[in-house]
């Protein structure tokens, strides 16, 4: 079974390994042009959604609502995400 302290250094891994995925490839291609700022942007939401998961892992103790909580947070994220990417809902909140 794997520690609270070791599951949480392993979400944030998992975050920061995340964060270097375009960090590489703006390397490597014109087509990845990140700022600072999308750095900062992105981790806030890595590394928040990581520590809102292990709030929900660490307090919920029914399994279904675990999941539930779990799964709303990542496609909060994805939600997010995407809007911030590509603006598909229209929103100021993406520049648009």
């Amino acid at each position: 079974m794997i520690t609270l302290n070791k599951r949480l250094t392993i979400i944030m891994s998992i975050a920061a390994l995340l964060l270097l995925v375009p960090l590489i490839a703006m390397q490597f291609s014109k087509e990845v042009n990140w700022a600072l700022s999308d750095f900062v942007i992105a981790g806030v939401l890595l590394f928040g959604t990581g520590l809102l998961l292990e709030v929900i892992m660490r307090n919920v103790r029914n399994s279904l609502h675990r999941v539930l909580l779990l799964a709303v947070a990542i496609v909060a994220l994805l939600l997010i995400w995407i809007e911030l990417a590509v603006g598909i809902f229209g929103s100021s909140f993406a520049g648009s």
